[in-house]
């Protein structure tokens, strides 16, 4: 049984793929994006109901990708979530601009990311619904 179907879009590989490894061990159907040309051309082809995406990578931020998805018809109802290790008040205020959905402030915490998703999916049926995500991880 599949779960839900995720993009993961961020510039660091390793950290990408282990998120990879980590919900495709869970069930979950995941494509990978290293930037923001890449995550459109996998979203051409591929419908997910989560994108989890770096706040900042190369080319584009993740906030200016995750407005152009949502003012695109074929993405508004994908959930997007973004996660960040540089916390500070500026980006709190740049995550709760349209475009996102919620936040994952970091460090990753990999043994419970699962749960947390699984549980931010049920509890968030539909694109709107603005929730932060946070634990303490230490």
């Amino acid at each position: 049984m599949s779960l839900e179907p995720i993009l993961i879009v961020g510039d660091d590989p390793m950290k990408t793929n282990l998120l990879r490894l980590l919900l495709d061990n869970e069930g979950y159907g995941v494509r990978t994006a290293l930037d923001a040309p890449e995550a459109l051309r996998v979203l051409e082809s591929f419908r997910p109901r989560l994108i989890l995406m770096d706040l900042e990578f190369p080319g584009m931020e993740g906030m200016e990708l995750a407005v152009q998805l949502k003012n695109d018809p074929r993405n508004r109802d994908v959930l997007i979530l973004v996660v960040t290790s540089l916390f500070q008040k500026v980006e709190e205020n740049r995550v709760k601009e349209p475009g996102s959905d919620g936040y994952l402030r970091g460090p990753l915490d990999t043994q419970n990311l699962p749960a947390l998703l699984a549980n931010f999916l049920k509890k968030t049926s539909s694109p709107g619904t603005f929730r932060e995500l946070v634990w303490n991880s230490g």
